[in-house]
């Protein structure tokens, strides 16, 4: 049974392993579900879907950056911080990477949290935003394999390089908020 230092703990990694059992769970039907899409004509509302779903991490990164009370400043560099990751994400992307830029942005925030909870319980955790984008990368690199096995199916760099981008922009938008927060209160910021 594994060890973990909170019950919040616990809850971020089972949350975690739900969003991996998801992406991997649609790897035979995305293909399916993108074609009943453009069948039926609602492939165009998939950009308000992406929309909604990128106000969504924003607002999650808001969220772990600014957790208690805040100043103005601290609201306005989060804001600023969340408006450039999801117009980061929005700019030029096709229907298809956009499934992954969401949850993969998702997935790098809840291992990120988990892993700064775990170290704030006094677990030794060594550089928790790298581990997390490495993580978050790794499930994607198996991601691709598996989609390698399914006949409709190929294995994609391309989409690996998305996945890492947008754990980098999730996580360091998380980073980058609570680094501004520590330095406005006065506390040297540490990396």
């Amino acid at each position: 049974m594994p060890d973990f230092s909170s019950d919040r703990e616990r809850r971020l990694w089972i949350w975690a392993l739900a969003v991996v059992v998801a992406i991997y769970s649609t790897a035979d039907l995305a293909r399916t579900l993108a074609d009943a899409l453009r069948e039926s004509g609602l492939l165009e509302y998939t950009a308000s879907m992406f929309s909604g779903g990128m106000l969504l991490i924003g607002a999650m990164i808001l969220v772990q950056g600014l957790r208690g009370r805040s100043r103005g400043v601290e609201v306005g560099f989060g804001l600023g911080v969340a408006a450039i990751a999801v117009l980061g994400f929005a700019r030029g992307i096709s229907a298809a990477e956009r499934s992954h830029l969401i949850e993969y942005a998702v997935l790098a925030l809840i291992v990120h949290e988990a892993l700064v909870e775990r170290k704030g319980q006094g677990r030794r955790v060594p550089v928790p935003a790298v581990l997390a984008i490495a993580g978050t990368t790794l499930v994607g690199v198996v991601d691709e394999c598996i989609q390698f096995l399914v006949p409709s199916r190929t294995f994609d760099w391309f989409d690996i390089g998305f996945d890492l981008l947008a754990s980098v922009l999730a996580v360091g938008s998380s980073v980058s908020i609570r680094w501004v927060r520590r330095w406005i209160g006065g506390r040297r910021p540490s990396a």
